[in-house]
């Protein structure tokens, strides 16, 4: 370590909870949360997109906290990252530099990083893309980093509107990115998976509204339970 503020990775997310999630998305991560009074439900902003939607990212929060497009503690820890994390960048928003490129995300990819989120800008989308691991930006920008300050690494961080730990667990996909604080996880799984249920079976019923209506047969009640109470208390 250089300094005091570089730490050690946090312990990683039990594997049998991370196949739990991965039946699971963000936006169920997000209801799941709803009621414990988890600010913005851990969703990070809207504007952080992925460089390719089409990938999934879960896994456990390592941290580097970082300014003004400087990359020095993202290539320290990249370079001791290990597989299972998901690398959370906290750079501010800063526009004017992109934090890293195809190079600096193939080395975390070569470390087996589960996807790296950068509260910033990017460069090399074509070549970001082809990887396999995903990365999350808030836009991309030519001009490279800067190499001078030492930052922090895997400390609590701000990052795109949510307070994340080291050790949090990380959702993304085509949505965005949800936090889930390690301490409330168990619960917020809980809910999850049952709010997954409700939404199979509210699946199962449209199906089978449609093919009623498309092959005129009676039709079956298609208004959830909750809004006919919902209704019938006014």
């Amino acid at each position: 370590m250089m300094n005091n503020s570089y730490h050690a990775l946090p312990p990683l997310i039990p594997e049998h909870l991370i196949e739990r999630l991965s039946v699971l998305s963000p936006a169920l991560l997000c209801d799941g949360m709803q009621k414990l009074g988890i600010p913005r439900n851990g969703c990070m902003d809207a504007n952080l997109v992925p460089v390719d939607e089409h990938k999934t990212m879960i896994g456990t929060a390592c941290t580097v906290d970082t300014q003004d497009g400087d990359n020095l503690p993202i290539h320290v820890a990249i370079y001791q990252g290990a597989p299972g994390y998901v690398l959370v960048i906290a750079g501010k928003a800063e526009k004017e530099r992109a934090y890293l490129g195809d190079l600096l995300a193939g080395a975390a990819q070569a470390t087996g990083l589960r996807g790296i989120i950068v509260d910033g800008y990017v460069r090399d989308k074509e070549a970001l893309a082809a990887l396999d691991i995903p990365v999350y930006a808030r836009g991309f920008m030519p001009r490279g980093p800067i190499k001078e300050k030492e930052g922090k690494i895997n400390t609590p961080v701000f990052c795109a509107g949510v307070n994340i730990s080291p050790g949090d667990l990380i959702f993304g996909d085509a949505d965005g990115v949800v936090v889930v604080p390690v301490n409330h996880l168990e619960e917020v799984l809980v809910n999850a998976e049952t709010k997954l249920v409700y939404e199979q079976q509210r699946r199962a019923t449209i199906e089978a509204y449609k093919y009623a209506r498309e092959n005129n047969q009676p039709l079956p009640s298609l208004t959830p339970a909750w809004v006919t109470e919902l209704l019938s208390a006014k």
